[in-house]
């Protein structure tokens, strides 16, 4: 039986590129708030001068959300948008992964699940990034909005620390809080509390958050 994680939950907000709602949604102090900079992306993010004017709190980390990029064509991200931290959510390597943080960045690397033996494909990467995410196996890169059986998560025995994502929202809060995995960190929210793509509900967020920790 695993014991309950009693620290507060780590909230990231992905997806994020308007202004305007990124300032919104900054007033909330997640610990992380996602730029998507995978093309194919309804979210994806262009302009750094936009961006780079906005006033990030010291608690928020500045994300930055790849698949499959070059490790040139990340850093070259992390200096134009003055990023902290990266999500890898493609086939990265370890050696890119273990590269990117002896940079000073911290490391967030994606995985699918839809079985428990998904996780043997954290093996590798175990003790090399910062957390793991663990999102729904779909047959592109994320953005399914919906879960897997979070009763996988029994099944994972590594030692890095991890995110939960795919297809939280505002009615998941009693779920998540009765995650007992000692590993369990954080959650990823974007799609199920967007009014458009890109475009995030404050209200949704206030709530979900303001609840999630009340325990």
């Amino acid at each position: 039986m695993w014991l309950k994680y009693s620290m507060n939950v780590l909230i990231k907000v992905c997806g994020m590129r308007e202004p305007d709602n990124i300032r919104e949604i900054l007033t909330l102090d997640p610990d992380f708030l996602g730029l998507i900079f995978y093309p194919k992306s309804s979210r994806y993010v262009t302009s750094p001068t936009i961006i780079n004017n906005i006033r990030f709190g010291q608690n928020t980390k500045k994300t930055g959300v790849f698949v499959n990029a070059t490790e040139d064509e990340i850093m070259q991200k992390v200096k134009l948008y003055e990023l902290q931290a990266v999500q890898l959510h493609g086939e990265e390597s370890v050696v890119l992964c273990r590269s990117l943080r002896n940079k000073g960045v911290l490391v967030l690397k994606a995985f699918q699940i839809y079985a428990a033996e998904d996780f043997e494909d954290t093996l590798l990467y175990n003790d090399q990034v910062d957390y793991f995410l663990f999102d729904t196996k779909t047959a592109s890169y994320g953005g399914s909005g919906s879960k897997f059986d979070w009763s996988l998560l029994d099944a994972y025995h590594g030692n890095t620390p991890f995110f939960l994502s795919g297809g939280i929202g505002p009615d998941d809060v009693q779920a998540i809080q009765k995650i007992n995995h000692p590993l369990f960190r954080g959650v990823d929210l974007n799609s199920r509390f967007e009014i458009a793509p890109a475009i995030k509900s404050y209200k949704l967020l206030q709530q979900f958050i303001k609840q999630l920790n009340s325990l």
